[in-house]
């Protein structure tokens, strides 16, 4: 993959931004992992995370969450399958599992990040007690600027579909990159259109569900990678975006309406120190294994 680089600890190999999440439980005093990614079982890229938290929190149990019937299916539906069903898929597996009826912490890579949230705000039983976002887009994406894999062919695609019609019944239904496109030179277009994205943000009325069940996390942490050439705007994974109206100017999420208004409770949890913002050098999703080991793990104990 020519877009990983031998000089971090931890290679990912991204899939094209496709599902990479790994959930991380916790079952009264004894951790638990639970994880599915891009594959869900890639030993390098969601393979090697779980190996090595589980080498460094003793006794951990980890459960890998296929979303399909087998790798294949995982993989592309990591594309293709629409993130309402994934999210739905996920709740039901989640709740299903004894071992998780505690609660459990979460850890969510690139756009699993921001399925995970869903999972928080629409399902709160198991508890989410934690939420770690390593490089997600909560505010979506507007560009493509690097999109990294094997399949370039798959690349062309979705940039093809996503510049002819992101907003399409077709194109929303059956693009997931096209469900967190968020274009703020067509907020209209993206408020009545979004399928996912401006469901769970609230952009155009507000749950008050998703907003109590958010609030119930002790701790929402959001890393952002400073030389990302991936996510376009970085600052979404911040949960920043571009102002409205423009593609040049971003601001920051304290500066945005959301926040100001608190369709999510997000200021009420800023305010309560539970909203946590990390940054480190790298693109997106590389970071060495000292780095995840002293600002990561203390949340996973």
């Amino acid at each position: 993959d020519p877009f990983v680089s031998n000089i971090y600890i931890l290679p990912l190999s991204y899939h094209n931004m496709q599902i990479m999440h790994v959930f991380i439980y916790k079952l009264t005093f004894k951790p638990y992992l639970v994880g599915h990614g891009d594959s869900c079982c890639n030993p390098l890229s969601m393979g090697a995370i779980k190996k090595m938290i589980e080498q460094e929190i003793a006794g951990i149990y980890v459960l890998s969450l296929m979303i399909g019937k087998n790798v294949v299916e995982d993989t592309e539906n990591g594309f293709f399958l629409d993130v309402n069903h994934q999210v739905s898929m996920v709740c039901s597996q989640l709740a299903q599992d004894p071992n998780l009826q505690g609660g459990y912490n979460a850890m969510g890579f690139s756009q699993g990040a921001q399925f995970l949230r869903a999972v928080a705000q629409r399902c709160p039983s198991p508890p989410m007690k934690k939420l770690i976002s390593v490089g997600g887009q909560h505010q979506g994406v507007y560009g493509l600027p690097r999109c990294p894999g094997e399949s370039s062919h798959v690349c062309d695609m979705i940039r093809e579909a996503l510049n002819r019609g992101a907003y399409s019944d077709l194109v929303q239904k059956h693009l997931v990159q096209a469900q967190y496109w968020h274009d703020p030179l067509n907020d209209d277009l993206y408020k009545k259109h979004s399928l996912f994205l401006a469901d769970i943000n609230q952009e155009r009325s507000v749950n008050e569900t998703y907003k109590k069940n958010l609030q119930q996390l002790e701790t929402f942490v959001m890393v952002k990678f400073l030389q990302d050439s991936v996510v376009d705007p970085v600052d979404t994974e911040w949960f920043g975006f571009l102002k409205t109206g423009q593609a040049k100017v971003t601001e920051t999420l304290q500066e945005s309406d959301l926040y100001k208004q608190d369709r999510l409770g997000l200021a009420a949890m800023d305010k309560a120190g539970k909203l946590v913002f990390l940054a480190t050098e790298g693109d997106h999703l590389q970071f060495s294994k000292e780095w995840f080991d002293a600002n990561l793990l203390p949340y996973l104990r």
